[in-house]
Order: structure tokens, then sequence, then C-alpha cells
């Protein structure tokens, strides 16, 4: 498949490949791109890049390409909500959203396509909320050439289960808020925590339809929540009263109000004693009081699943204690960072 010659002997033979230049802290990009036509105007630069001799590549029927195979790839691992170019650069094709949506990656199909060696396929996370026109995953051919068989077992490997790389879009949830807490619900506080809903909310094309107050009675904070319902809430959020002190209560309201497949307590911080349940088939959303103060908590890593209709039991919850850990960085870069990953 493969001849060189010396860079200075390659005058007017096509370039089989794109040609990187790579100049420390300035660029990465592309200095000569396939099928480029060698001139002599082009001996020197080729060999401050390192080029002192150069391919003449011969394909057969059972060999292919990296610029064939990025395309063959690319389709083979893109599901919906995504977009790719079909030309790649650098024997490379991007995988972007098309929408801004949650991130969904098939784990198992994407390690059995890396597996194959000579393919590749880089993502970002699993359930990373993401934004429309954003690059969430690049594939190429690790060689300039490989067996086309490879590349079959690379597309079987992609299509065999769910697609490996898609989008979901975010449903629309009119959201219900219960603020549970005597302190609040006598004025001896303000409450803070509606406000940062409801930013929270739009930022994610829901909103905030009803909100409703009770204090520590556990009657109440179920009738309230059942007040939500009826006046249309298809998502119900309950703030405080999450914690193990005895006027904490607001999680037997929860139960009042009908909640089943109650899942209490989780291995992220902020957000040990979140609660998720539902009543019939609305999901019921229990914060602790790090809702009102952290920026980010567990709050955030859950949401976005759920308006995507993603049910969330004990597994999801214990799931998330591998990256469960904030930073807290002073200055908060979420999704753009380690959280929940």
């Amino acid at each position: 498949m493969f001849k060189t010659v010396p860079v200075e002997d390659a005058i007017g033979m096509v370039l089989p490949h794109d040609i990187t230049e790579i100049i420390k802290d300035e660029k990465k990009g592309v200095a000569f791109k396939k099928g480029h036509i060698i001139c002599r105007e082009d001996i020197a630069y080729l060999k401050r890049l390192g080029k002192d001799n150069m391919y003449v590549l011969s394909l057969t029927n059972d060999t292919i390409h990296e610029n064939e195979a990025a395309a063959l790839l690319a389709k083979a691992l893109a599901g919906k909500g995504v977009i790719y170019t079909g030309y790649p650069v650098e024997g490379k094709i991007t995988i972007k959203s098309n929408i801004d949506g949650l991130l969904r990656i098939n784990k198992e199909s994407l390690l059995q396509f890396n597996m194959l060696g000579d393919v590749m396929c880089a993502t970002l996370h699993d359930n990373t909320p993401v934004k429309k026109g954003e690059t969430v995953a690049a594939t190429r051919l690790i060689p300039l050439v490989t067996s086309r068989k490879l590349v079959e077992k690379a597309e079987q490997a992609a299509l065999t289960n769910d697609p490996v790389v898609e989008v979901i879009a975010l449903r629309r949830k009119k959201v219900g808020l219960v603020i549970t807490g005597s302190e609040i619900f006598y004025g001896r506080i303000e409450d803070r925590f509606e406000e940062v809903l409801r930013k929270k909310l739009e930022q994610l094309g829901s909103e905030l339809s009803i909100v409703r107050f009770a204090p520590d009675d556990k009657d109440i904070i179920g009738a309230e929540i059942s007040t939500c319902i009826e006046h249309g809430a298809d998502l119900i959020v309950t703030s405080g009263g999450m914690s193990v002190d005895p006027d904490d209560v607001t999680r037997e309201g929860i139960l009042r109000a009908g909640a089943t497949n109650v899942v209490y307590g989780t291995p992220v911080l902020p957000g040990a004693m979140f609660l998720v349940g539902e009543i019939g088939k609305i999901t019921v959303l229990g914060l602790p009081a790090c809702g009102m103060y952290h920026k980010i908590t567990v709050f955030d890593l859950i949401l976005p699943r759920i308006l995507t209709g993603q049910k969330i039991g004990r597994l999801e919850l214990a799931e998330l204690g591998h990256g469960g850990l904030c930073r807290n960085c002073s200055t908060c870069r979420y999704p753009v960072c380690d959280f929940g990953k």
C-alpha cells in the first residue's frame, strides 16, 4: 500500500492525506490538504513540518482511506439530534448537537467500537446538557489506511443497539413548587428559592406555573402538592424540610400526597438528602436546603434527565457517587466540569 519517496522527488505528486501544522500556543490546523499537488515552492515548508519523505499511496479493494472511513463511521455513530459535516478535516469528522438538549451516549457500544483498535470515537460525558452547535463527539481512523472489513465491524458495533451519540430534546414542563418551612410560611424569613428555581427552569425551557407555601405540617404539605397537581402541574418540586430534624416533615408530606417509588438520599454533595418519587405519572423532587445556597447541586444533574423522560431510581442515583463530589469552585463552570460525571 505504501511507498515513500524523498520530499525533493515528490514534486508533482498528489498528497494522499492532510498535513497538519502545529505551533505551540498559537495554532493547530491544516497546512496542506489532501489532493494538493506538491510544487517546488512547497519543499522548504514541508521540511519545516518534519516531512523529509512523502507517501505514495496505492489502495486495493480490501483497504480504505481515512477520509472515506471517517464518513462511514460518523454516519454509523450519529443518532437523532446531532449533525456532522460530510468531509473530514485532518482525517477527523466532528459530530455536533443540532438542538438544545441532553447528550446521551451508549457507553457499552462506544466501548466495543473503540476496542477494535484502528478506529476511535471520543465523546463528552453521557447526560451532559448541551447547546445547539456544540461539539459532542469526534471520530476518525487512526492509521491513514486500514482494512475495509475492520471499518465494517466498527459500523456494526455502532449500529447494534441504540445510537452511540444522540441528543434528546427537553420536554416543556409546568412545574408546581411547594415551599415548606414554618419560618417562611409565617414570614420570619424571606424565601429565596422560588427565584432560583424559576431561572433554572427558564434556562431549560420549562416554566414555574404555581407556587404554594406550607408550614412544617405533613398534612398541609401533602394538600398543597395535590393543589399543584389539580392546577395542571406535571412536575412537582418541594424545597426545604428534608433533613433529619424533627420539624422537617416534607418527606412525610410527599408520602401523604400519594407518592410511590420514593427514593431518599443520594451519594452526591451537595444534595445528599435529595428525594425523588412519583405521584401517578408525575415526578416529585424533594430538594434539601442546599438548593438555596449552592449554585449547582444534585438537582441540576437530575432535572434535565427528568425533562427527557428518564426514570430515576436508586440505581441511577447510586451511579452518581462516582463524580458526585462538587469542587465548589470560586467560579462555577458547570457543566464544563467533572461534577456528576
